[in-house]
């Protein structure tokens, strides 16, 4: 019988790590032309960000939403704007993002950081302006520059570390 709990525990395991690898949302991204938008995305990114200068374009498709990432320059800096494609085939901008120096995130943003059990010296910080007036901020962590280690939302003066990704 000893023997066998090993067995258990190492099948236990193996079938643990295969439902979280299958849990983990798949993102098929088709690099894209400026050019190649769609004109309706066009139209809503140049009304959302006067002045905008598109440099570069991603379809992505994931968990039943699609979304293009439109990124360029405006006369305040560079800005990345996600746009999604709603039930209806009509789009709308659900963020706006830029880079900003994490000297520059707002003090009860830092503090909230600090007091946070994920110690994160952010070596990237992206502030995401949302639709419905919220800001969060993405802290990468170095070495990890793809998901951010850290998110912490602003909504109506609130501040709170979020527990999970943030959506979009």
């Amino acid at each position: 019988m000893a023997a066998v709990r090993p067995l258990i525990l190492a099948l236990s395991a193996a079938f643990g790590l295969a439902a979280a690898a299958q849990a983990q949302p798949v993102t098929k991204i088709t690099d894209l032309k400026p050019a190649d938008l769609p004109s309706a995305v066009t139209a809503i990114v140049k009304g959302t960000a006067p002045g905008i200068t598109i440099t570069q374009a991603q379809k992505k498709e994931r968990e039943g939403r699609v979304y293009f990432d439109v990124e360029g320059t405006t006369p305040d800096g560079e800005i990345e704007l996600d746009v999604m494609q709603t039930g209806d085939g009509a789009f709308s901008v659900v963020e706006i993002q830029r880079d900003i120096a994490w000297a520059n995130a707002p003090a009860e943003v830092r503090a909230a950081a600090a007091k946070s059990e994920k110690k994160v010296e952010p070596v990237r910080v992206i502030e995401s302006k949302q639709t419905d007036g919220s800001v969060i901020y993405e802290l990468f962590a170095a070495g990890a520059p793809k998901d951010p280690s850290l998110e912490i939302m602003v909504k109506n003066g609130q501040v709170s570390v979020l527990k999970e990704v943030w959506p979009h």
